[in-house]
């Protein structure tokens, strides 16, 4: 058994379409091939080492370099290409009805109650749209009439945006909690409701690391209660905890952007020597992939990629390392939404004699599974253990 996974989510580094992509929009996407297509080189020695370049099926260089760990891609069983139905899927939900989306925006009668139910005077937006370009577009009449700023996307957000010093952190967070909790359920319940805090920086309006997401409150049989009710440490760092709603996490800790999701991971590993690490690295998907920059998300990737040596040297004998992402989210492709793919999913730990080749995955849940088997806790509703394609430490 291994004493401690540390469990890292690479936010959209999705690896190809799926088989299914046509039916979301998405054939075509291709996140990180069309990233290094489009750039024209990328340096990741640590992902290639551990076998990123080897899985099949994709359009990623092969660089000749030998594995050293297990890898594979997997596709999603669950209906949607969002971040809450990714990472339940990981912890064994499987969401066959997709969350609600909203085109045309929220409905009339919502938006009353919204007003109604949070004590705002009135609201602006209420579409779909780009986060950066909506506050910019709409962050003047916001800051004259104080009211929030609401949009939404392909996905199944209900999305409140405000400058910090008009309606301060607490006060936007409480009127997410209200959405939440009293307006976004039974038909309208949204996947997430997300505070978008933004600031002025000169002539612009930016957001701040000061988001918060509000999920909907997932079933309480999955992997993480299962790991906390037998007694194992659960820490979450980034967004885990509030895609989870806490639900099975003993300690937690929200981070500013990738580089702190990195350190904060090392700093839990000088400290839990045993249970799991779950950590999300976001910046993928909410600073380089919805906002289509190519550049960006290669170097964010190359950013990371140096983190990850600094973590395999923190690595003791008894640890498992996996990462793996969530979806898609191609910054070459049309629109500015997810995309459909599968993601790649790599394990490694320091006793592993040679890579193995893990194919190709029928659910995300299958790296949950390994985890609950390596644990020995209960079996997951969905998912097969992987474990046996680990050499016993």
């Amino acid at each position: 058994m291994f004493k401690r996974i540390i469990w890292i989510i690479l936010d959209s580094v999705g690896i190809g379409e799926a088989p299914d992509a046509d039916a979301f929009g998405d054939a075509g996407a291709d996140t990180l091939g069309n990233i290094i297509k489009t750039r024209g080189h990328i340096q990741i020695p640590y992902l290639e080492q551990l076998g990123l370049f080897s899985i099949d099926g994709t359009s990623l260089p092969s660089m000749g370099v030998i594995p050293i760990g297990a890898y594979g891609k997997a596709k999603e069983l669950s209906n949607g290409k969002d971040t809450t139905t990714g990472h339940w899927e990981m912890a064994g939900i499987y969401t066959k009805q997709a969350f609600p989306t909203y085109p045309m925006g929220f409905p009339k009668e919502l938006m009353e109650e919204f007003v109604k139910c949070t004590g705002c005077k009135g609201y602006l937006g209420n579409i779909v749209a780009s986060g950066t370009q909506i506050i910019n577009e709409l962050g003047n009449d916001h800051m004259k009439t104080g009211y929030p700023i609401i949009y939404t996307s392909a996905d199944s957000v209900f999305q409140i945006a405000a400058h910090e010093d008009v309606i301060p952190l607490h006060e936007l967070y409480r009127i997410c909690e209200i959405a939440r909790k009293e307006l976004l359920v039974g038909e309208h319940a949204v996947a997430r409701v997300i505070a978008r805090p933004f600031i002025r920086e000169d002539s612009q309006y930016i957001r701040t690391s000061n988001r918060r997401d509000f999920s909907l409150k997932p079933a309480s049989e999955n992997l993480l209660s299962y790991l906390k009710d037998a007694g194992y440490q659960v820490t979450a760092v980034g967004k885990i905890e509030d895609i989870f709603c806490g639900i099975g996490i003993g300690d937690a800790v929200h981070t500013k952007n990738n580089i702190d999701g990195i350190e904060k991971t090392i700093d839990y590993m000088e400290t839990q020597h045993e249970g799991l690490i779950f950590t999300n690295l976001v910046e993928f998907d909410s600073t380089w992939g919805h906002r289509r920059d190519v550049e960006g998300y290669a170097q964010g990737l190359e950013t990371f990629d140096k983190g990850l040596g600094r973590i395999l040297a923190k690595m003791q004998e008894e640890d498992l390392l996996i990462i793996n992402a969530d979806h898609g989210c191609d910054p070459t492709f049309r629109g500015t939404d997810h995309t459909r793919e599968y993601i790649p999913v790599l394990m490694y730990h320091k006793k592993m004699e040679q890579g193995v080749n893990l194919g190709i995955l029928d659910t995300f849940a299958d790296i949950g599974a390994t985890i609950a088997d390596n644990f020995g806790v209960k079996c997951l509703p969905i998912g097969t253990s992987l474990k046996r394609y680990l050499s016993d430490i």
